[in-house]
């Protein structure tokens, strides 16, 4: 729940939203009175996105309408600088304080421990580059000659997100750490025994997603976190949870881990605007330097009308969560029935045409993420046929005369005749019904298309 004083605060601004902020929820076709809510509540539609079934939310979310209804006035009506000490700052540095609050309490931190930042990219390569830093610095106390032999250490998987691995191989191409990449089994985990197995002696971060963007895989971060810590105390534990946050139970005190990504745009909120978690006890070096904000952690005057976005969509988060995880688990499964009995289930028969990646135990995976491998289908060229009916990712991207597999795919083992026929399917809280079972006939159609054009 808000903090009184921004309760207090948005219950005021209610009275003046009409003039102060519909406009910005008329651009979204959601009216002020009564704003599309809830659970499998479909949302309204710009003009320009047509009759388009939306099953992409991995890719972002739309923000949701109470969302928007709660940041709007921090663009039009409440506008001070949060830092500034009279009466139009205060209620903005009141709406910062109590998103950080609300950040804090979905994940079971502290606010004091909530960095406010502006994507996950950011906050993954702080994290690492921190890291590196840090142990530079003390290898300069030390008197120890530079470039350093051997260099920091990191451990990560071999199916990480790009924010994650071209920050390491930047790193490791300036000669500042070295790192190993555990492989992922073919279901897209890690074991905790292969990570604490990676371990050096100059290992100092070791930052694993929480959830596959791909495929959905969740990873065993308690697990992870203790054989970590049971080797090596000092060893810092990174997890992105930018897929996780929202869909299965995220507590920074169950993981275990030091630090933690959470990206707003996949949760509800606008893109611009994420979090990074950095355990009390533990500081990094300022991300940015200039003024105070943010503890003097990260200068720049804070976006209020993100952040207080992202309080508001981590407060339905966390009220949310456990029926957001059945709707989506639901929306999933429907898709997942409809597309094997179409075009075959290659689990049940070997000559099948459809191969599910991931975990098959809904424990292990996330509830809305469905990443599903047509044999005898371009999945690149489905969408593109598909993109004014269908918004979707591939697995695969398609040139003249060959595809490019992903990384995670590749990763994972993926048999090449289903990865080039990957598509990713993800649902979330406005997904209907109807759209599920329309976006699957679309997509059986052009399979059938395209197999029987061979």
């Amino acid at each position: 729940m808000m903090s009184p004083p921004v309760g207090i605060l948005l219950a005021s601004v209610r009275s003046t939203f009409a003039s102060s902020g519909a406009w910005l929820l008329g651009r979204l076709g959601v009216g002020a009175s009564e704003p599309v809510r809830g659970i499998g509540s479909p949302l309204p539609r710009a003009p320009e996105h047509g009759t388009c079934i939306y099953l992409d939310y991995q890719a972002t979310t739309p923000v949701w309408p109470e969302v928007a209804e709660a940041a709007a006035p921090f663009l039009t009506t409440y506008w001070g600088n949060p830092s500034s000490d009279h009466a139009f700052g205060r209620p903005c540095a009141a709406a910062v304080k109590s998103a950080r609050s609300a950040v804090a309490s979905l994940l079971g931190a502290h606010a004091d421990e909530i960095l406010f930042t502006a994507s996950g990219s950011e906050a993954d390569n702080h994290c690492i580059i921190s890291a590196v830093e840090l142990y530079e610095a003390r290898a300069r106390a030390a008197g120890e000659r530079f470039p350093l032999d051997p260099p920091p250490h990191v451990v990560t998987t071999n199916a990480e997100h790009p924010a994650v691995e071209r920050c390491l191989q930047a790193l490791e191409a300036a000669g500042r750490c070295a790192t190993t990449y555990v492989p992922v089994s073919g279901e897209g985990r890690v074991s905790a025994g292969a990570i604490a197995a990676a371990l050096t002696p100059q290992t100092v971060l070791v930052t694993v997603m929480h959830a596959n963007n791909e495929v959905g895989s969740v990873n065993p971060i308690h697990d992870i976190s203790a054989a970590v810590k049971a080797a090596n105390p000092a060893v810092l534990v990174h997890t992105d949870a930018a897929q996780s946050v929202g869909k299965v139970h995220v507590d920074v005190t169950d993981l275990g881990v030091d630090l933690l990504t959470l990206v707003g745009h996949k949760i509800g909120a606008p893109k611009g605007v994420g979090a990074l978690y950095i355990r009390r006890g533990l500081r990094l070096p300022n991300l940015l330097h200039g003024g105070g904000q943010e503890a003097g952690r990260r200068a720049g005057t804070e976006s209020v009308l993100l952040i207080a976005a992202l309080g508001r969509a981590c407060e339905i988060a966390s009220d949310e969560r456990p029926a957001l995880s059945r709707h989506m688990e639901a929306t999933r499964a429907r898709l997942a029935q409809l597309l094997t009995e179409a075009l075959g289930d290659a689990s049940q028969d070997t000559s099948g045409g459809v191969l599910i990646h991931g975990p098959a135990d809904p424990e292990l995976r996330l509830p809305n993420t469905l990443s599903i491998g047509l044999r005898g289908v371009r999945a690149a060229e489905l969408l593109s046929t598909l993109s004014d009916r269908l918004a979707a990712s591939a697995g695969a991207a398609c040139h003249t005369d060959s595809a490019s597999v992903s990384a995670v795919l590749r990763a994972m083992g993926v048999p090449t005749e289903y990865a080039v026929g990957t598509l990713r399917l993800s649902t979330g809280r406005h997904t209907t019904m109807r759209e599920v079972e329309e976006g699957a006939q679309l997509i059986i159609d052009e399979a059938r298309r395209q197999r029987k054009a061979q």
